[in-house]
C-alpha cells in the first residue's frame, strides 16, 4: 500500500516539475498531471537500464526529463496536453 502512495506522490511532483520546466502552458487536471509523472519515470526508466532486461527507478532528474518528452510528443501528434 505504501508503493502505490509513494508512486502516487512521486508521480504528482514529478509532474509538476515536468509542467513547470516545460516552455508555455501545460493545462491538465491533478489525475492526469499524476500519470504524467509516473509515465515519465517509467520512460526513463527504460531508456536508463541501457539494454539489462531487469527494470530500475529512475533518478528524479531523469523523470522530469521523460516527463518533458512526453508532454512534447503529446503535442506533436495532437494530444490535448
Amino acid at each position: 500500500m505504501l508503493n502505490i502512495i509513494g508512486a502516487i506522490v512521486s508521480g504528482l511532483v514529478i509532474g509538476i516539475l515536468a509542467r513547470f520546466f516545460y516552455p508555455g502552458p501545460v493545462p491538465m487536471s491533478w489525475l492526469a498531471t499524476i500519470l504524467l509523472g509516473v509515465a515519465g519515470s517509467l520512460v526513463a526508466g527504460l531508456v536508463t537500464t541501457r539494454g539489462r532486461r531487469d527494470f530500475e527507478r529512475a533518478g528524479c532528474l531523469a523523470s522530469v526529463i521523460g516527463a518533458i518528452v512526453l508532454i512534447f510528443i503529446g503535442r506533436a501528434i495532437g494530444i490535448g496536453m
